[in-house]
């Protein structure tokens, strides 16, 4: 069984969603987006999720992601989570899997 689609922006997310794409997305996330048409065929670029109940395509442009990024104080300026952040987050989240993809893509 699939999970429902939510399409939201990041930052009417809660913080724990936040947290765990964090999680996931230790390298940042701007080369992660994709692209997808919307329900009135216009092109959006999302991040995908996948929570525990949703799958989520978080709308945001490569500008807009590079912005989250550099505003988080639990990312470095080299753009990566910080390993102190990242630990406090994987004990709080233990359950949610680390992205298995580096940040060459």
């Amino acid at each position: 069984m699939s999970k429902p689609k939510v399409i939201k922006d990041y930052d009417k997310l809660s913080e724990e969603i936040q947290e765990q794409i964090k999680l996931f997305y230790p390298y940042g996330f701007d080369k992660k987006l994709i692209m997808f048409k919307n329900a009135k065929k216009k092109l959006i670029s999302a991040l995908p999720f996948e929570g525990e109940d949703y799958y989520y395509l978080i709308k945001m442009t490569k500008d807009e992601a590079q912005q989250i990024i550099s505003d988080d104080d639990d990312y470095g300026e080299d753009g990566l989570l910080k390993e102190d952040a990242l630990e406090e987050l994987q004990e709080r989240y233990d359950d949610v899997p680390e992205d298995v993809s580096d940040d060459d893509d």
